[in-house]
């Protein structure tokens, strides 16, 4: 009952997402209000979005509108093109762009890598994302996301760690955090970081999902269907609701044979 990385991707890419009107305030974007406009249709309604970018970049819209054609690519599925889009875009900027600015673009187009799945492409630019900037909490966890992805599990352990002394109160980075911990056989430590994703934030599907993972692999079936059902029923359609309901469609197979035929 084993799960990939993809849910975490997920989770941690729609944050990205959520991030660039701050990065539209630390340049000279035209109108962050434009820029917010335009990121909005990127993610509801990406065609929509991408015909915006363009008009608005013909109209002047500059790095902002080309980074949001990007966004809109990725959502159209388009990832090998908006990951290439965005790192001209980062290597482009000018030597008065603020390093961090860099390092978030870059960072957007490793998860587009990510996306693609050119693992190692995706961690050649968060290293030099990291480079620019080293105390990026977002940007290590994106790290610790390739890692996993590559199975190497105590670099992305590595990368959480330092992750949570910058920012202690994140709870997606604890449950990712659990993962890793769970596929390196530390259940003990996972536990506790299952239960602190959930303390910080009782209905973090990924911390639900993880919780029940950790309980059946220590033999308790009982809460792992409690942690399961209670993701379902407060997420159903997320990525992590759906790896809830095939864990369950595996448990209840092993309750099967258990019990044998009648």
């Amino acid at each position: 009952m084993r799960v990939t990385a993809r849910a975490f991707l997920t989770a941690i890419a729609l944050l990205i997402w959520a991030g660039p009107p701050t990065l539209a305030q630390q340049t000279d974007f035209l109108s962050n209000r434009e820029y917010q406009i335009c990121l909005s249709l990127a993610v509801r309604t990406p065609e929509e979005g991408f015909e915006h970018s363009l008009r608005w970049h013909d109209a002047g819209g500059g790095e902002a509108a080309l980074h949001c054609s990007a966004i809109a690519l990725i959502n159209l599925g388009h990832y090998e093109e908006a990951a290439a889009r965005l790192e001209k875009l980062a290597l482009g900027m000018t030597e008065e762009t603020p390093p961090n600015v860099v390092a978030e673009i870059l960072a957007h187009a490793a998860i587009a890598w990510q996306q693609a799945g050119n693992l190692d492409k995706a961690l050649e630019v968060q290293n030099g994302a990291l480079e620019l900037s080293p105390n990026n909490p977002d940007i290590l966890t994106d790290r610790a996301v390739t890692y996993f992805s590559r199975a190497e599990y105590w670099e992305a352990i590595d990368d959480l760690n330092q992750a949570l002394f910058l920012a202690p109160g994140s709870a997606p980075i604890h449950a990712l955090r659990a993962s890793a911990y769970r596929y390196v056989d530390a259940l003990d430590l996972a536990m506790e970081d299952a239960n602190r994703a959930l303390t910080l934030e009782p209905d973090n599907p990924e911390g639900l999902l993880e919780r029940g993972i950790i309980h059946r692999l220590q033999g308790n079936a009982a809460a792992a269907r409690r942690d399961w059902l209670t993701l379902i029923r407060l997420h159903e359609g997320r990525p992590a609701a759906e790896d809830a309901k095939r864990n369950l469609e595996l448990l209840d197979l092993q309750v099967d044979d258990v019990a044998g035929p009648e």
